[in-house]
């Protein structure tokens, strides 16, 4: 393992759902490091929707919530449907982000690999 190995992470296929572009670079090459593979990334809810359809394994997502004004929410329905854990990264309040989704974890931008990575999978 090196020292950008996340056990958590490792092998997994993680769903990255983010409109900014230097943004998601950054956070797919952090997740690539932590030894997941990437799926996208996707600037839009019909594009996640695409990969999650055509994919053989999403284990987690991370979710931009307003991706140029489009909400990303039909996306996190299907996911919750389907039971694949994901995360919001945002700057919206919790209290803006509607109560279905009370139990899933909100985390600022940039996000950290290892907190989402814990928030998804656990340790």
């Amino acid at each position: 393992m090196t020292a950008g190995e996340s056990p958590l992470l490792k092998g997994k296929s993680i769903l990255l759902v983010e409109d900014e572009y230097l943004l998601v670079q950054d956070m797919a090459q952090d997740f690539l490091a932590a030894g997941a593979s990437i799926l996208g990334p996707a600037p839009t809810v019909a594009e996640a929707l695409r990969l999650v359809a055509a994919a053989r394994r999403v284990d987690g997502a991370v979710l931009d919530i307003n991706l140029r004004g489009e909400m990303v929410y039909p996306l996190a329905d299907v996911l919750l449907a389907r039971g694949i854990p994901f995360v919001f990264a945002t700057g919206y309040h919790r209290e803006s982000i509607p109560a279905r989704f009370d139990r899933h974890f909100r985390c600022e931008k940039p996000v950290v690999v290892e907190t989402v990575a814990k928030a998804l999978f656990g340790g």
